[in-house]
């Protein structure tokens, strides 16, 4: 598949930059096209400053010659421009395939405005097809696993499988900028998205769970000639 749909999603978020704005720069391969656009923007003269949303953002925000912030020196963001894994026509996300999903919240959260970039594949009718990732702390993980499932099951959930993510030859446990592992929630069907991320932010041990819920007003869906633009 080409990458022109998440390169024209990127390039239409652009749209909603201007100059002096504090940018949440998402993590994912359609926000690192906005960060490199971004970045010749800032070379033509645009300033603006960036929060990443995780140290591969960072890098990369500093490799284009966006300044940064960190976000312990600003109260708010003018807009965050993130990508997603699943958008329903409510703009409820599921995010965290790329393992950045708190920073990225934390970052949401701050924004006056989140501008979502996607291609058209990742709009459906329902969330859950995706795994849903969820953030847990290392210590007592199994338990916050058991938990996790049943909150599946209780919140009327299609599939009820969680799996501690792993990576590399060795199969060793993801382990997140923040120092925390990721569980990867196989729900398969959410039917109450909102019940859902309130029983996930029950649980002791789930640090953040990759359900944005009311955080996104704007989403951009790119394709192969261009991209439309969505507003609540």
């Amino acid at each position: 598949m080409s990458d022109d749909p998440k390169y024209n999603a990127a390039r239409a978020a652009l749209d909603f930059i201007a100059d002096g704005m504090i940018v949440g720069l998402g993590t994912g391969s359609t926000s690192a096209h906005f960060v490199r656009l971004l970045g010749e923007r800032v070379k033509q003269g645009l300033k603006v400053k960036g929060v990443p949303t995780s140290e591969a953002t960072r890098n990369l925000a500093e490799q284009v010659g966006v300044p940064l912030l960190e976000i312990s020196q600003i109260t708010s963001i003018d807009v965050d421009v993130d990508g997603a894994d699943e958008v329903d026509p409510a703009f409820r996300l599921i995010k965290g395939g790329g393992g950045a999903l708190l920073r990225e919240k934390i970052v949401a959260a701050a924004s006056k405005r989140m501008v979502v970039i996607a291609d058209t594949s990742k709009w459906v009718e329902t969330l859950g097809a995706f795994p849903l990732p969820i953030e847990v702390t290392r210590f007592g993980f199994a338990l916050t696993a058991q938990r996790i499932h049943a909150a599946l099951r209780e919140t009327g959930c299609v599939g009820d499988e969680v799996v501690l993510r792993v990576a590399g030859k060795a199969n060793e446990p993801v382990i997140t900028d923040g120092g925390n592992y990721i569980i990867d929630a196989h729900a398969k069907s959410i039917r109450d998205p909102d019940a859902l991320g309130a029983a996930l932010s029950r649980i002791a041990g789930v640090v953040e769970h990759g359900l944005f819920l009311g955080l996104a007003q704007t989403v951009i869906l790119g394709n192969a000639s261009g991209a439309e633009v969505k507003s609540l």
